[in-house]
């Protein structure tokens, strides 16, 4: 074989591999929507779910950006933005379609994307097995967060950007500035696009660490990048407002300590996850792998919102295997996609290689077919302890009116059927100044004249309760009539 030929067959060789590669992650991303699709109903549980389809739904009616409340009773009129707003219509859009089951998805769709790129960013570096073995892991611990709201269509997003940043620091190079893109994107779907910000910073940090001061072109582009991240971000109807929404959730809100996704990580609450962590902790103890300081740094800011915020385990699961992988791969070469390179294909990857192109378009029927069969024949619906939809198809009825107080997990179905709220899942901006902390109290033991006094100040015509709400025996206690209750939800309406 000359020498001509040897190339030939080496790139053939390489290409058969990357198609390999390629079917492994899309058969991953397959089989991930598979499990998603079989448990559909789980990402219908969030209260939430409701007022977000329902904002996307107003905003596609009305084509205007709301500035005010105009959900609720106890706080209409005052300041409130829909700030991640096209996540919303991206929601309301999936609802139109298909109803529930459009909702549904739309998000299995984003988290199966999240797993075919983690795939194939990890086996750039690692065997492909390895590498989609670490995605599953990394999403299946994520699990909890997969619900029907915005934050999900960012998954991609935050692991396209991490990857890129990263990348570009690992080679001294400047950033990708097409990722301003992914900024205003992520910007618009959902509030937590500031950590966009600490991503770029982070890797920047990367790029200084290996180069220190002997690059100030390069260095000079970062700072010019990380300078344009917060300044694209205001391409956004809300522009600046978005930004201080976003900083007021983080500074004093007095809802955090209360709202199960803001709490701090629990270990009786989350065993797999404590697991996950306590096993890399070890394995990074026994092992000699060195990751640099900066990317260690990374590691311990996303460990350290995660045990802050419940709600930002998927910072630490998705990133940090991104981040050192490249790590893993050249100080442990046997685990590399080199080595795996180097090896002889055997028959499953040869099969796959040459037939890259027929599974690919089958995929993509199975797929299509997929959807049309469970869009028709299986239906899915949000929780009923969230819908309250006996409760509410009872007040619709008996033609109740008047203001409503409702336990805080009613207050999307509410928003979402046209009824004023007194409290709901918006108290990102609202429902503040003690409001949220008194409704609170109004639960505890010696919540009862709290509550009367709640019941004179806003008037309430009728109570909406989840059946497991603390304030019940009170309503008892103050003469109040059970009208209606099920399995969820109980209502109550004020004595004669």
């Amino acid at each position: 074989m000359n020498q001509t030929e040897a190339i030939l067959t080496a790139t053939l060789s390489i290409e058969d591999a990357q198609r390999t590669r390629l079917v492994f992650c899309l058969l991953a991303a397959l089989a991930m929507a598979g499990a998603l699709a079989a448990q559909a109903g789980a990402t219908l549980q969030d209260p939430d779910s409701w007022w977000q389809v329902k904002v996307g739904l107003d905003f596609l009616a009305n084509r205007t950006f709301p500035t005010v409340d105009p959900y609720s009773y106890t706080f209409a009129g005052q300041p409130w933005i829909a700030k991640e707003w096209l996540g919303q219509v991206l929601l309301a859009l999936a609802y139109r379609t298909g109803g529930w089951n459009g909702v549904v998805t739309v998000i299995i769709t984003s988290i199966s994307l999240t797993v075919f790129l983690m795939g194939w960013f990890l086996s750039a570096w690692l065997k492909p097995i390895l590498a989609i073995t670490l995605a599953f892991a990394a999403v299946f611990l994520i699990n909890p967060i997969f619900t029907a709201r915005p934050h999900v269509f960012t998954f991609p997003i935050i692991v396209i950007s991490t990857e890129m940043l990263f990348r570009a620091a690992r080679e001294e190079r400047a950033p990708p500035w097409w990722l301003l893109l992914l900024v205003v994107l992520w910007a618009n779907l959902h509030a937590t696009f500031t950590l966009s910000f600490v991503i770029a910073a982070f890797a920047g940090l990367d790029l200084l660490a290996r180069t220190g001061l002997s690059k100030p072109a390069v260095l000079a582009k970062w700072v010019a990048f990380g300078l344009l991240c917060p300044l694209v971000s205001l391409i956004h109807p809300y522009g600046v407002q978005a930004i201080l929404a976003t900083l007021t959730v983080a500074y004093g809100n007095e809802a955090v300590p209360l709202i199960m996704e803001w709490k701090a990580f629990s270990q009786q609450d989350y065993p797999v996850q404590e697991v996950a962590m306590l096993l890399a902790l070890f394995a990074l103890l026994v092992s000699r792998l060195r990751i640099g300081w900066a990317k260690a740094l990374f590691v311990v800011f996303t460990l350290h919102v995660y045990l802050a915020h419940l709600r930002f385990m998927y910072l630490f699961f998705l990133l940090v295997p991104l981040v050192i992988a490249v790590e893993v791969a050249l100080q442990y070469p046997s685990l590399s996609a080199i080595a795996w390179l180097a090896e002889k294909r055997d028959g499953p990857e040869k099969f796959f290689a040459r037939r890259f192109y027929a599974i690919c378009g089958a995929a993509v029927v199975l797929v299509i077919g997929a959807v049309a069969v469970l869009g028709s024949a299986y239906q899915v619906a949000p929780s009923p302890k969230t819908s309250a939809s006996g409760a509410l198809a009872f007040a619709e009825s008996h033609h109740l009116s008047g203001n409503v107080l409702n336990s805080y997990n009613f207050g999307g179905t509410l928003i979402f059927h046209g009824i004023k709220t007194y409290i709901d899942g918006r108290t990102d901006q609202l429902f503040l100044g003690g409001f949220t902390k008194t409704d609170d109290e109004t639960g505890h033991s010696d919540g009862k004249p709290l509550l009367e006094a709640r019941l004179k100040k806003y008037a309430i015509g009728w109570a909406l309760l989840s059946a497991g709400d603390s304030r019940i025996p009170f309503f008892d206690q103050l003469g109040w009539k059970r009208a209606y209750a099920d399995d969820y939800a109980v209502i109550y309406l004020p004595g004669a």
